[in-house]
């Protein structure tokens, strides 16, 4: 982690890039991918299979024997922490229902918002070294309580063909309906065409590697929904005297550890913080058994010392963390100052982990500076608005005017007779 001191406005810019990847080649190969499962279903997808996962997969749907073959390798200490996990994330996101309210804007005019599920979703979750069965909790569980019917999982297959357990046991466990093995740009083409095994979703959430990711923005190119765009895993740290040193460093490994292209800040007012922040890193990083990964990530991450924490704060709204850590004094004082974040955590024992696993908010996050202008997954992801309005006789009558002279003015006539002809009509009685 390099360190800058009081880097100046001018400098911000160069601080605050995220490591990047060329993305010509690779948005060939998405589409390649694409248009070969569009065109050849599911034939195409076990052919990408076999490429990319060096598996052949002849039935992509998961079995109710492989589900109950995962269920019972589960421990029972583990399946007890899912339910914890999945018990604080159902009620921090039963809370989000919303109760519509009719409103009377003009006497006689009502208008109102109602929750529609969206019908058919695709969830994609990441097998691999670290499987994220987790991420199966934070977008099954509200896509279940916002009602959505069909929750379709694709996850990728091991060398011998199965999904880990812990992925399907907690899929079992909140509901999901169908469940398949398959990952990468094949997973999320078959989710957006629709194939003979695999249905047609309305909207995909998930994170992945950058192949995932730039299916997904593809796949909004062909006019589905995703949840939002995604990138590395990123954390911001903002830590004055009263921090503990051993926790921040411990927070800036655990999302370091996500992967090699993951990004963590240190921002504080002090440059001692820095120096034992530093050494508590090289301590517990010594132990960790993904310190490569851990390597690779720090070489893109930095430390900013600045005079004071209110220009700390700044640089971190200019940041627009997916993950931001206030390590200060009185930080839920602070929160008011905080403009650009998808999650925020208070104080010394706010570890960015609860969030990741069981204190119950959300952990799919806007990353890359979408903090800036999108939220991270919440109950309204799996939703449409829909508005509605009624107008009584005698609300036509009270706004019927105001539309005229407006449609008037616009010259559509045909809006402005859509009211005159009722008004005539309770005018003649």
């Amino acid at each position: 982690m390099k360190t800058y001191i009081n880097p100046n406005a001018e400098q911000w810019n160069e601080l605050a890039k995220r490591k990047t990847v060329a993305t010509a080649d690779l948005n060939e190969t998405v589409k390649a991918v694409f248009n070969d499962i569009q065109k050849n279903g599911s034939k195409a997808v076990k052919k990408y299979t076999s490429y990319f996962d060096g598996v052949s997969i002849e039935n992509f749907a998961v079995t109710p024997s492989e589900i109950e073959n995962a269920v019972a390798q589960i421990p029972t200490e583990l399946k007890n922490a899912i339910q914890i996990a999945a018990d604080n994330i159902s009620k921090f996101h039963s809370s989000q229902k919303e109760i519509p309210t009719k409103i009377e804007t003009t006497s006689g005019v009502f208008c109102w918002r109602e929750s529609r599920a969206i019908d058919t979703i695709g969830i994609y979750i990441p097998g691999g070294t670290a499987p994220l069965f987790s991420t199966v909790l934070m977008l099954a569980i509200p896509a279940k309580l916002a009602g959505c019917k069909n929750i379709i999982l694709c996850s990728p297959p091991d060398k011998n063909g199965n999904i880990n357990p812990a992925i399907l046991y907690a899929a079992q466990l909140t509901g999901v309906t169908q469940m398949y093995k398959v990952g990468g740009i094949q997973a999320i083409a078959a989710m957006t065409f629709g194939t003979d095994e695999i249905p047609k979703v309305s909207k995909i959430f998930g994170p992945g590697n950058q192949y995932v990711t730039a299916a997904k923005q593809y796949s909004q190119q062909l006019g589905l929904a995703i949840d939002m765009p995604a990138g590395p895993s990123e954390l911001l740290v903002i830590a004055d005297a009263s921090c503990d040193p051993e926790f921040v460093a411990s927070d800036l490994l655990s999302q370091a550890e996500h992967g090699g292209d993951s990004q963590v800040i240190l921002v504080t007012n002090s440059e001692e913080i820095v120096s034992k922040v530093t050494l508590a890193i090289g301590n517990q990083k010594a132990i960790l058994p993904r310190e490569a990964t851990v390597e690779k990530a720090l070489e893109n991450s930095r430390a900013l010392v600045f005079e004071d924490i209110k220009t700390a704060i700044e640089f971190s709204n200019f940041y627009a963390p997916e993950h931001l850590i206030l390590a200060i004094e009185n930080a839920e004082d602070k929160i008011n100052l905080i403009e650009n974040a998808g999650s925020i955590f208070l104080g010394n024992y706010s570890c960015e982990s609860a969030g990741d696993y069981a204190s119950g908010t959300n952990h799919t996050l806007p990353t890359n500076g979408y903090a800036k202008n999108y939220s991270g997954v919440s109950l309204d992801s799996f939703v449409k608005k829909i508005t509605i309005q009624k107008l009584t006789s005698q609300g036509i009558q009270n706004l019927g005017p105001t539309i005229e002279i407006m449609a008037a003015a616009e010259q559509l006539d045909a809006h402005k007779n859509a009211v005159s002809i009722r008004l005539k009509k309770l005018q003649n009685g």
